[in-house]
């Protein structure tokens, strides 16, 4: 271990996954040091996270919020630099501001980032599964291009990089499954699912998250996106991939090999064991989460996911077996429907329906650039605005 701390960098610095990360940071001033916060459009919270941890730079990414950002540093006498933009994060992460990065920006608007921090070859925690949804074989190429090292921070992914002791999978491995707790309707049968409430959907019974996630983890899209993630991750195909409900989510993920033995990693529901697995890998250091306790937890359960009442996990399998831009339609149209859905505007059954509608309307083209797959998803986010414009106009 070096003797000087590392330097971090925390994207999406204001949500669930950096407050983890900020805490697992905090428990080591030895070996890791905050040195970027970044956030959408939060300022007050930046500036708070700024105060509290001293960075020597603070990114809002919304341009209008840089004035606020800028004077509230210095009413606060910190000496940290304010920026603004996507660009001026992307020279960050780039540069030598930043010896890791905690990639936890939601959705597509993380992609620009984790591209900039895979072809500046630093550590890379990822926890923004859209960027490998959108141009997982972008970003894996430039990792290995540049010699980035890429450790997931999802839990199920973590739990396989963990196993396997990297993210290479051997041909020792036979499959990977990839369990899921089933959310806040596990049981339902597809018809009982009409008048859910965004209120519902975003209860998740295990996980504190934001909304998106918790909306596409009640749809089982979540485990979908994160099929495709292992998919480029681990370099499996789709036959070596499969799910598994575990509504105890103590059991994160199995890998099987070839002689019949199935390693898991277990543990309590908590990001900061995987944020501390990435932070001091391949050393281990306290993440301030208590051991599991198996007695006092008494059974773990499993069963297979209902593609019946949760077609977004189905959709999602097929865009991975599709290749190309499928999956960047998958994760643009899903975007805009969750973001209506979450706004009133349409049903929790529409969620899938338009997904389906949008993959069966823009069919898979090659991902040979990362202009192809952004035209995909503005296409997709196009056409998916329209149909919901479409179903507002008929209600």
């Amino acid at each position: 271990m070096s003797s000087l701390p590392q330097r971090v960098a925390v994207l999406g610095a204001t949500g669930s996954i950096g407050a983890s990360a900020l805490d697992v940071i905090a428990r080591h001033p030895d070996r890791l040091r905050v040195s970027v916060l970044a956030a959408g459009s939060q300022v007050d919270a930046l500036l708070a996270l700024c105060a509290q941890h001293r960075p020597q730079h603070a990114v809002i990414a919304d341009e209008s919020g840089y004035a606020r950002l800028r004077d509230g540093l210095r009413e606060r006498g910190l000496d940290t630099r304010a920026h603004a933009g996507s660009t001026a994060l992307d020279q960050l992460v780039a540069g030598d501001a930043c010896d890791v990065v905690v990639a936890a920006i939601v959705g597509a608007a993380g992609l620009s980032s984790t591209l900039a921090a895979a072809h500046a070859g630093k550590r890379l925690l990822l926890a923004n599964k859209e960027s490998l949804v959108l141009a997982g074989e972008l970003v894996i190429a430039a990792a290995h291009a540049s010699g980035a090292e890429i450790i997931p921070v999802d839990s199920e992914h973590n739990a396989i990089f963990q196993c396997l002791r990297s993210c290479r999978a051997q041909g020792e491995v036979r499959r990977v499954v990839l369990t899921a707790s089933g959310g806040p309707f596990r049981g339902r049968s597809r018809a009982s699912l009409a008048d859910v409430t965004p209120q519902q959907a975003v209860a998740h019974p295990k996980w504190s998250m934001g909304p998106k996630i918790s909306v596409d983890s009640a749809t089982l899209m979540n485990k979908g996106l994160e099929l495709i993630e292992a998919h480029h991750l681990f370099g499996l195909s789709s036959d070596r991939l499969g799910v598994l409900v575990h509504p105890q989510s103590l059991v994160h993920s199995l890998v099987e090999y070839i002689d019949g033995s199935t390693l898991a990693q277990l543990g309590l529901p908590d990001m900061r064991t995987a944020l501390a697995v990435g932070l001091g890998w391949p050393e281990r250091i306290q993440s301030g989460v208590a051991g599991l306790d198996l007695l006092s937890h008494g059974r773990l359960d499993f069963e297979a996911p209902d593609l019946e009442a949760f077609p977004c996990l189905r959709l999602a399998c097929e865009a991975m077996a599709s290749g190309g831009t499928a999956p960047a339609v998958l994760n643009a149209a899903n975007e805009v429907a969750v973001s209506a859905f979450l706004q009133g505007q349409i049903s929790f059954l529409s969620i899938p329906a338009l997904v389906e509608d949008a993959l069966a309307a823009l069919p898979a083209t090659p991902a040979s650039s990362l202009d192809a797959l952004l035209a995909a998803d503005l296409q997709a986010r196009r056409l998916t605005e329209s149909a919901i414009a479409g179903q507002a106009q008929r209600a």
